[in-house]
């Protein structure tokens, strides 16, 4: 890419609007939309010689070894009154080492080698930047740029390392990534809880354990969460302190994270990084707050600069050298460890200038092209993707975005967002509802399907029954409000029969089966769900006095022969390796022949050869049941929910074929006659 404007001067927008014809009310915003996204490349070609020498900021800021073993660091703090080098390589003496400034806010610092022509500042040492404020006062920050950040037993600060090892324990890629999956199966993770032990699991154990268990689930992406550095272990990583470091807390992070992604990528799986570029901690003493001495810098001054509920720090994405930080994040990501795409974190909080707060987004377009919206956090995502996207054909970039905003998940060049996907935030919230306030006999099952198929057309989604955001202490997961206290006592395959267990592990399976064929076009589960983890997920802290005992994932449970969470593993395994068969969620729009709220059941077609069927009655089973199909010939069965690998009652004969009649049904050409137990679903496929 030479970072011209070639390919954005004329944007696709009439694509956008005949894609959704409402939005030719807006035309004119979204034109100057696109026109503000137009300026910022054109500032960054002409002051940068493009987007991409500018995104790699990594390369020239921050801490470096030149070729002659000296030492080169520039920083930008417009806000300093000077800038010194300290650190164990000169017994941390404050000013010994000033910086130079340079034009526009930025300073750089030279030291030459060792006599012996040795470098000055050796591998693994620390050191740190002395900040002289506009009141004269030295102050001690951590270069944001900073690649390694580690922090002693009992110290609650992190300090800067410069990592500089020998280039033979450089970690070095062996496989190459894989190409783009047309469907994500996402597997959402988080190394810190992946042990059944009580304490903070590696990148090690992690390689070395969990990803062949992904693999065979037959997942294709892993989503890592709270890799960027953070103070705040029960923060869940959204407290970014170094978003250049990855988390020590798990390891050593460049080579271990580097092996564990090349290790997936060995696999076939892509690996996703949830980046938080919504917000930033208020640390001073180890964060990007004040780290020129003054409330801007990094982020807006006053009140726009500070998330309320959050209590964190928000970016001032017009600041070229804010723009040049967060985009050169990104790169380094991908560069330096290999990443295959993000889930940008907290998408509506950028978009609003009320980040979404008490706002209901009622779908009504005036809540999307209004006052409200935040034109530079728009912006700043469009450049983003854009950037990816040019860079790296095969790059993947997810929104957490709850709002609905359209085009977000449009190309750049059609004055959209230019994400690939967006989480459908609405579905977990929903199956919470239907079970905390709900019998499942009382379930609409109208509003059910509405649920999982409102979504904006040609803008892909990626649904999931439940996150790690249900799984949190303070909510339940799914299998908790099934099940609750009954899994601690009758989880066994040799307890006696239990109505609440044999419910719960019914309407488990239904639930993930009918939220991944209707939901969107991807599908994610949090890791241990799938096999209906029995508690929550609390980090240690003062309230718990700081135990790990919620703060950890038991897939021994899952491993256990003597125990029920087995089905539920297999059953998602089996889920798994049917779409990776016949790749339905990369087919688009399902048809839903019939949703028949007396009988309970939801019937629908997708990836034309396969046709899935949901009883969600309790009691009542239908023998000769008529169902719609549109391709005539013979069907198999391939997946069910009632078989007995999967705890079921094995009520259906999977010897069966399934031959259509030449009798129209439900707006369908023609039909079969099948038998639909109570509490059951099942998957046809057409054979060839």
């Amino acid at each position: 890419m030479d970072g011209s404007l070639s390919k954005v001067d004329v944007p696709e927008i009439q694509h956008l609007l005949d894609l959704d014809p409402y939005l030719r009310l807006h035309e004119g915003e979204i034109r100057r939309r696109y026109g503000c996204f137009q300026d910022v490349i054109r500032h960054i070609d002409n002051t940068e010689g493009g987007i991409e020498k500018f995104s790699r900021g990594y390369e020239s800021f921050g801490l470096h070894r030149t070729p002659d073993n000296g030492i080169c660091m520039k920083e930008w703090a417009p806000g300093a009154e000077g800038l010194y080098l300290r650190g164990e390589f000169n017994n941390w003496n404050q000013t010994q080492y000033p910086f130079t400034r340079l034009e526009f806010g930025k300073w750089e610092i030279k030291i030459p080698p060792n006599q012996d022509g040795s470098c000055p500042i050796p591998h693994n040492s620390k050191v740190k930047l002395v900040v002289k404020t506009k009141s004269g006062e030295l102050v001690d920050r951590i270069c944001p740029w900073s690649k390694v950040v580690k922090r002693p037993k009992d110290v609650p600060i992190f300090e800067q390392i410069n990592w500089d090892p020998p280039k033979e324990q450089l970690y070095q890629f062996k496989h190459r990534r894989p190409d783009k999956p047309a469907s994500l199966r996402i597997y959402e993770s988080h190394v810190g809880i992946s042990s059944h032990e009580g304490k903070v699991n590696s990148y090690k154990e992690f390689t070395r354990d969990l990803l062949p268990r992904i693999h065979d689930l037959g997942y294709n992406s892993i989503q890592l969460m709270a890799i960027m550095e953070h103070a705040y272990y029960a923060s869940f990583g959204y407290q970014v302190t170094s978003f250049f470091a990855a988390s020590s807390r798990y390891g050593t992070p460049p080579e271990e994270l580097k092996e564990l992604i090349d290790t997936a990528h060995s696999l076939g799986i892509v690996v996703l990084l949830d980046v938080v570029h919504s917000h930033a901690s208020k640390n001073v003493a180890d964060g990007l707050n004040e780290f020129d001495g003054t409330q801007s810098c990094y982020f807006h001054d006053g009140g726009r600069g500070t998330h309320d509920l959050w209590d964190s720090r928000l970016f001032n994405y017009t600041e070229h050298e804010v723009l040049r930080f967060l985009l050169s994040n990104l790169r380094w990501w991908v560069e330096e460890y290999q990443f295959d795409g993000f889930r940008f974190d907290g998408t509506t909080s950028m978009l609003y200038h009320t980040h979404g707060m008490g706002h209901g987004f009622s779908g009504d377009y005036n809540e999307y092209f209004g006052l409200n919206t935040d034109t530079d956090a728009l912006v700043y995502l469009m450049v983003s993707n854009y950037m990816l996207h040019q860079l790296y054909p095969n790059m993947i970039t997810v929104a957490e975005e709850v709002s609905g905003m359209p085009a977000l998940c449009r190309p750049v060049e059609e004055g959209g967002g230019g994400f690939d996907y967006r989480l459908a935030m609405a579905i977990p919230d929903m199956w919470i509802k239907y079970l905390k306030e709900f019998s499942d006999d009382d379930w609409d099952l109208e509003k059910l399907v509405h649920t999982l198929i409102n979504r904006r057309y040609s803008e892909k989604c990626i649904a999931y029954a439940e996150s790690h955001d249900q799984a949190l202490v303070g909510d339940k997961s799914l299998a908790f409000w099934l099940m609750d206290k009954e899994m601690y006592t009758s989880m066994s395959v040799l307890s006696p029969p239990n109505l609440v267990i044999d419910r719960g592990l019914a309407l488990h399976k239904m639930i993930r089966l009918i939220t991944m064929g209707l939901g969107g076009e991807g599908y994610l589960t949090f890791m241990g769900n799938e096999f209906g983890h029995p508690e929550w997920l609390d980090f240690p802290r003062i309230g718990n006095d700081e135990s790990y005992h919620y703060c950890r994932r038991q897939y021994h449970l899952a491993n256990d022969p003597n125990l029920k969470y087995k089905y539920l593993n297999q059953f998602d395994k089996a889920m798994m390796h049917l779409e990776k068969k016949y790749n339905f969620l990369s087919h688009g729009q399902n048809y839903i022949s019939r949703k028949h709220q007396g009988d309970k059941l939801v019937v629908f077609e997708r990836a034309d050869k396969l046709v899935f069927v949901f009883n969600f009655h309790p009691n009542n089973s239908y023998t000769d049941y008529k169902i719609g199909v549109n391709i005539p010939g013979k069907y198999k069965l391939v997946l069910d929910s009632d078989a007995e690998e999967f705890g079921g009652h094995k009520r259906l004969n999977h010897d069966t074929d399934f031959f259509t009649a030449n009798d129209p049904w439900d707006n369908r050409r023609c039909s079969l006659m099948v038998y639909i137990p109570c509490r059951t679903a099942f998957v046809l496929a057409k054979v060839d």
